[in-house]
């Protein structure tokens, strides 16, 4: 049974017998955007931070998939989701309530994270998107 289920049937009980850590999901990093530079904010926009097109490709991040920006000039971190950008237009661009936590040319990390399988654990990386000036790909990972 897995845990979450033996969880909410068992109340708690059993939950760190032998078969917990076979049925164990962990929260990992599945892709990183690197050293991306904000390039604009829209305050009155719905929500959310758009990123370009090919960036997103390259680093697996789907269209409306929740993500966490860190901010390398002013030590903000934030949870939001994704707009897909313009591809090949270098947009990484903060909206809504975000464009309060950066200003164009701020330096950001965006990370991606999904649930796997401890089995999965030994054979698991991450994608890494590095990126330049302009926000142009210079290595994937």
């Amino acid at each position: 049974m897995p845990l979450i289920r033996r969880e909410i049937s068992s109340g708690f009980q059993g939950l760190l017998n032998e078969d917990t850590f076979q049925d164990m999901l962990r929260i990992v990093l599945r892709a990183k955007i690197h050293l991306a530079t904000v390039t604009d904010s829209n305050l009155m926009y719905e929500g959310s931070i758009t990123i370009d097109r090919e960036i997103l490709e390259k680093a697996g991040i789907k269209p409306y998939e929740q993500v966490m920006v860190s901010n390398l000039n002013n030590g903000e971190r934030f949870e939001t989701y994704v707009i897909e950008g313009r591809r090949g237009s270098g947009i990484i661009a903060l909206n809504g309530p975000t464009a309060r936590k950066g200003v164009p040319g701020d330096r950001i990390i965006i990370f991606n994270y999904a649930l796997i399988d401890d089995k999965e654990m030994d054979d698991y990386t991450p994608r890494i998107v590095y990126l330049g000036d302009r926000n142009k790909i210079i290595e994937v990972k």
